[in-house]
């Protein structure tokens, strides 16, 4: 009996861990080239695919639209024409698979201010005291061919992405 209880323990702590979410999961906030906090971010999976949704843009009016974007685009997580959606509170980030857990690839991100699409992918850091000191998401963005450039995110909480002003 207490052999059985003490599998029954050792399995459910395994589940967890199996079923634990990826460290790339959760809220950032975007930091610029010269640390600038930008926006505030809420990464979740959505079919199995890591998602990006703008939750917070302090330089962007709540209620401004990605008018600049096109109607459409490949893969758009979500129905409806994206130069009708709102800025904030749409996944501009879509389509990433992982490649092991914190490493997620072959996605698309799109800038809503100008409509252009790159391609995306994402790669978590953990708080090593040196190079990292907190834990930091590498969020790439490519033209193609290995040319593009990185924004290194803050890991945050929902209560700080949205007072992000």
């Amino acid at each position: 009996m207490r052999g059985a209880a003490l599998a029954v323990l050792l399995l459910a702590v395994c589940a967890g861990f199996c079923f634990a979410a990826d460290p790339a999961e959760g809220y950032w906030i975007s930091v610029d080239d010269k640390g600038k906090k930008r926006s505030g971010w809420e990464l979740y999976l959505l079919n199995g695919n890591l998602c990006g949704k703008m939750v917070s843009a302090p330089a962007t009016p709540h209620n401004a639209r990605a008018s600049k974007c096109r109607e459409s685009y490949q893969g758009f997580p979500i129905p409806g024409k994206v130069n009708e959606m709102m800025i904030v509170g749409t996944p501009w980030i879509f389509g990433l698979t992982m490649e092991r857990p914190g490493h997620w690839t072959n996605g698309s991100v799109i800038n809503p201010e100008n409509g252009k699409i790159y391609k995306c992918k994402m790669t978590f850091h953990p708080a090593d005291g040196k190079r990292y000191p907190t834990d930091v998401l590498e969020m790439r963005g490519e033209i193609g061919l290995g040319i593009g450039r990185s924004q290194f995110w803050q890991k945050s909480t929902a209560e700080e992405v949205n007072a992000l002003h």
